[in-house]
């Protein structure tokens, strides 16, 4: 007798089903590619807001100098109290464990700091600027050592600080004494696009 032979086609099946495992492998991988790239898009655009954002927070800088320079605040006196309309303040400002004042954290903290009509808007590039100055002083009035950080009004000799004579007070009858000055903050929070937030933070003598 004679034993009859499988079909070829009864085999085919097997190899359709490593096909269709082989294809749904490369479906899977497509889609993880095209994520990994949506990732690095966004993380670079990310990065893109934020060096812009920085550049950004330079406009508070130009506008607070001349402000406690030679504007509204640019005498001792005007500096020994607060003045909210300038979003000023004589005292050092509560802040948060990330030392960023709560006024800038806080919308209702702000309202007893200073005022929204002073926030810089760029409209074209969806920006917006809100700063603070705050003077590093524990009580208003006349700034002093005891009270307030203070920094030396000049440099040693040099320029660099590594070494040379500290120039003296002039006042000081030539008695040695280094003429110290008070030390301010300035505090900026930056609001972009997609609702890109950053902080910036510096302190100045004047």
């Amino acid at each position: 007798m004679m034993r009859r032979r499988p079909r070829a086609c009864q085999q085919r099946g097997v190899i359709m089903i490593f096909g269709l495992i082989a294809l749904v492998i490369m479906m899977i991988g497509a889609v993880a590619i095209v994520r990994s790239v949506n990732t690095s898009l966004s993380n670079a655009g990310n990065l893109g807001f934020k060096r812009d954002l920085t550049n950004q927070g330079e406009r508070a800088i130009a506008t607070v100098l001349p402000l406690m320079q030679t504007g509204a605040l640019g005498s001792d006196a005007a500096r020994q109290v607060s003045d909210s309309t300038r979003n000023y303040s004589a005292t050092m400002l509560p802040s948060n464990a990330q030392g960023l004042p709560a006024a800038l954290v806080d919308g209702t903290a702000f309202a007893a700091v200073g005022v929204s009509s002073n926030d810089i808007a760029v409209t074209d590039m969806g920006v917006t600027l809100r700063y603070v100055v705050d003077r590093l002083c524990t009580n208003t009035g006349l700034a002093d050592s005891s009270q307030c950080t203070m920094n030396d009004s000049q440099v040693p000799m040099g320029g660099n600080g590594g070494g040379g004579t500290i120039a003296e007070d002039p006042a000081a009858g030539s008695s040695g004494a280094v003429p110290q000055q008070v030390v301010y903050r300035l505090s900026i929070r930056v609001d972009g696009p997609r609702q890109t937030q950053a902080f910036f933070q510096t302190t100045f003598t004047l």
